[in-house]
């Protein structure tokens, strides 16, 4: 059995040695940071210093009627300036005003300066997070494919059905060993998604393999039309394939893969290596679109506010058994035709009741570290992961309408019965809306419906498919299923789940059981004819058709089924949203892949980072240095104005009450003729 701290995804290591190397460094923010604040201190230091000489100055004039500007011009420009010829308008009181509002404008104006400043940057500190939510909600502009600081990777989904391939960029790594690559998709100058799809699926070449590197080219020549030539080297590609190739054999999957590592690399210079192409399970697949959906929410990020739900999480393998405090990851439940899977984060250490239960749990938990430094564990995350196949919306049907054509013509030949054989004798059932008339045909013979639209024993009807036991922590089929703590959870239905809640009832988001249930009701009471009326007038999702309206009664009820009973939610839980998109954006697995993937990709730019911050103690003290000098130069200033005022009152008052004529008229600014005529 695998190991719950064998990581789920194997082959990533390679990136780091693959594509580490090949980013240049960046000046980082805290440098920014740190020149703009020196220059900040030099301007004001300045500002302060030429205060000073002109209060100086203005002192001189005031004392002694005289302005020295000497000490501002080299000695062959020294001059003086006397107040006698000046208008009388510049008397001694107007002169003490202009000397205030010149004080109380330096001041004003350094302090409304230092306030704009912090306010801005506050203001950008506390919008932090809302602008990362409004660049992913409106990531609809142009990929800019001329800026050399944007980086790509490739990710090609080989599915059952066909291939299809994202493109992704991201910007350079901030330096932050704590912080993730902000991954999000291509878009091209249209501002669309760069995704190309092509048909078959890739396991159609199981029986010729030599022509799968033909297949895939198309993909490849369309992505290598949209990454920039320059980055060609340096651009990760990976080549995943799911559910298609896992019921191939061994020897056919290996085949596969053997031409795709041997031709791609000949004909395109990708950074494509051996692990870059393999068969995912549906454990890692699972995984990567639970790590998706958590990266587009942002719940990979620090805690930056209060109200921010967070969760007490026991770090897998940790050497310390404190808990810690980070931000709640939401889980994830997609019902799709086939199958339906359950994915959620377990932050608590698990007991389990048997060892057999044990050995089961090794399987379905997946411990994993999206960090770039192994010996971080802030990024370590332990997701339960199970898949059920046969619990799709459609396979249940399909397994329901198989028991009930069983158990009715079996019930017809011991009891000499003829339901269900006839137009006229149709089987009642309560799944489907009243009146409708149906069919299954199975071995040449035909069993007649009618839906009688009763939900509560179509939900009575289905129970038993959901194959329960009595064992603790268990869900559908009896497998393994951690303890969900309901009250401090979120979790988001996809698929099915939102098309029974919006597609005719329209209810999609909010799940609430209790007005869910009411809807399905009076939805399945309904007689077929008003539902085929309100189906031509429009009143449904304009995506829903006569398969949907036929059959919404019974995968209503089977998605309530599967998600109160076989989950074990309870009716009053609040915290499910039901939805298409993240943020308007229809979130991939493969986003969760090509993350986890490139996670060592940053390594570089954080070591030199490491290596810059290590030199940069000086940098430090300089920073500290120069705010003391700064608040030392203004208080000075300030206390030596101060000082020069109060000595000049002293001088004033010192100085006789009754002067001479020729002092008074001087000290009202009269012409100097004037003054000597007096005389």
């Amino acid at each position: 059995m695998r190991s719950t701290r064998e990581s789920p995804l194997p082959g990533a290591l390679a990136a780091e040695s693959d594509v580490a190397e090949q980013f240049e460094t960046l000046m980082s923010l805290e440098e920014k940071s740190y020149l703009f604040w020196n220059w900040i201190n030099t301007t004001f230091s300045f500002y302060i210093f030429v205060d000073y000489l002109i209060f100086k100055s203005l002192s001189h004039w005031y004392s002694n009627e005289r302005i020295g500007i000497s000490c501002l011009f080299p000695a062959s420009w020294h001059f003086s300036i006397s107040p006698v010829g000046c208008p009388r308008i510049l008397n001694t009181n107007l002169r003490q005003i202009i000397v205030i509002s010149l004080l109380a404008a330096a001041v004003s104006l350094l302090y409304f300066s230092v306030v704009i400043i912090r306010n801005k940057y506050g203001r950008l500190s506390k919008d932090k997070k809302f602008q990362r939510y409004l660049a992913r909600v409106t990531d609809i502009e142009a990929t800019d494919t001329n800026n050399p600081n944007v980086n790509y990777g490739i990710v090609v989904d080989c599915g059952s059905s066909g291939s299809r391939i994202f493109v992704y960029c991201w910007p350079r790594h901030n330096g932050n060993p704590h912080d993730l690559l902000d991954i999000r998709q291509m878009r091209d100058k249209n501002r669309k998604p760069v995704v190309m799809k092509i048909k078959p699926g890739i396991s159609e070449f199981a029986t010729s393999p030599e022509k799968v590197s033909d297949y895939i080219s198309p993909l490849l020549n369309f992505a290598a039309e949209h990454v920039p030539r320059a980055k060609h080297k340096e651009t990760p590609l990976y080549i995943l394939c799911t559910a298609g190739m896992r019921i191939l054999p061994e020897s056919q999957q290996k085949a596969i893969l053997e031409d795709l590592l041997t031709d791609i690399p000949v004909h395109f210079d990708f950074l494509f290596s051996d692990s870059h192409a393999e068969v995912i399970s549906g454990k890692q697949e699972g995984v990567y679109a639970w790590i998706g959906i958590n990266f587009v929410l942002g719940r990979f990020e620090h805690i930056e506010d209060d109200d921010e739900a967070v969760v007490e999480v026991n770090i897998p393998g940790s050497e310390s058994s404190e808990a810690i405090l980070r931000k709640r990851t939401a889980g994830i439940l997609d019902m799709g035709g086939v199958s339906t899977q359950i994915a959620y984060e377990v932050p608590k250490t698990v007991s389990f009741a048997s060892s057999q239960q044990e050995e089961v749990a090794k399987n379905l938990l997946a411990e994993f570290n999206l960090g770039c430094d192994i010996h971080q564990t802030e990024h370590v995350y332990r997701v339960y992961v199970a898949t059920f196949l046969g619990f799709g919306g459609n396979a249940a049907r399909q397994r329901y309408e198989d028991r009930i054509f069983a158990s009715t013509v079996q019930k017809n030949r011991l009891l000499g019965k003829q339901t269900g054989l006839t137009p006229d004798t149709p089987y009642l059932d309560p799944c489907l809306p009243l009146d409708i008339k149906d069919e299954i045909q199975q071995n040449g013979q035909t069993l007649y419906l009618r839906g009688t639209g009763d939900f509560d024993l179509c939900r009575e009807t289905i129970q038993p498919f959901m194959n329960k036991t009595n064992e603790t922590q268990t869900s559908l089929n009896g497998v393994y299923q951690p303890p969900i703590h309901f009250q401090n959870s979120e979790f988001y239905g996809f698929s099915e789940f939102y098309y029974c809640t919006e597609d005719v009832l329209r209810m999609g988001g909010d799940y609430d059981a209790t007005a869910f249930t009411r809807a399905a009701k009076d939805y399945c009471a309904t007689k077929w004819s008003i539902l085929r009326e309100r189906f031509d007038r429009g009143l449904y999702a304009s995506h829903a058709d006569l398969h949907r309206l036929k059959y919404q009664c019974f995968k209503s009820a089977w998605m309530f089924e599967v998600f109160h009973r076989g989950f074990s939610f309870p009716v009053n839980y609040r915290n499910l949203k039901t939805a298409l998109q993240v943020y308007d954006k229809e979130v991939q697995w493969t986003l969760g892949a090509i993350l986890y993937r490139t996670r060592f990709l940053p390594l570089r730019d954080i070591q030199q980072e490491t290596f810059r911050a290590s030199h940069a103690h000086w940098r430090g003290f300089s920073f500290v240095y120069n705010h003391y000098l700064f608040s030392g130069c203004f208080l000075v200033v300030l206390l030596a104005i101060l000082l020069y005022l109060l000595r000049l009152r002293r001088i004033h008052r010192r100085a006789p009450r009754s002067g001479s004529a020729a002092a008074v008229w001087l000290e009202e600014g009269l012409p100097s003729q004037k003054i000597a005529g007096t005389l």
